[in-house]
């Protein structure tokens, strides 16, 4: 079964085409959609391995753990709720073990990019070696 978009990542200019999942997360998925569009920068982590994340500080969203994941797959984006550490957005461009200088974290899977994940790893590495990029979620 094909997927249809239902909002799109832009990231330094380059969309791709996106699906909330509430089957998994319906409570990040709702509070995810409150905040669009939402624009913000992402930086390559420091520890979980092949992903981008935006760090959120004490940002609380009011949830807890719904369907919680350490290894994200590529293309997927994940909201760790804060607790251990501080609250942040991770999205996948290759292979994860979530984790901070407190040791493992595991968030809530909220979208999913259905395509060109290739584009996504390239611009993943990019950022490692260039520094912070501009992210933007949009509803389609």
């Amino acid at each position: 079964m094909l997927l249809q978009p239902d909002c799109r990542v832009v990231i330094d200019d380059t969309p791709f085409p996106a699906r909330f999942t509430p089957e998994r997360a319906p409570r990040t998925v709702a509070a995810m959609r409150a905040v669009l569009p939402y624009a913000e920068r992402v930086i390559h982590v420091r520890w979980s391995g092949e992903a981008v994340w935006i760090p959120l500080g004490a940002h609380d969203f009011g949830l807890g753990y719904e369907d919680a994941t350490s290894h994200p797959a590529p293309g997927e984006m994940i909201l760790y709720p804060g607790g251990v550490s501080e609250t942040e957005i991770l999205l996948a461009y290759g292979a994860v073990g979530f984790a901070s200088k407190a040791g493992p974290l595991a968030g809530n899977p909220f979208l999913r990019i259905l395509g060109d994940l290739d584009t996504l790893a390239a611009l993943g590495r990019e950022t490692l070696q260039t520094g912070a990029k501009a992210i933007r979620i949009e509803a389609l």
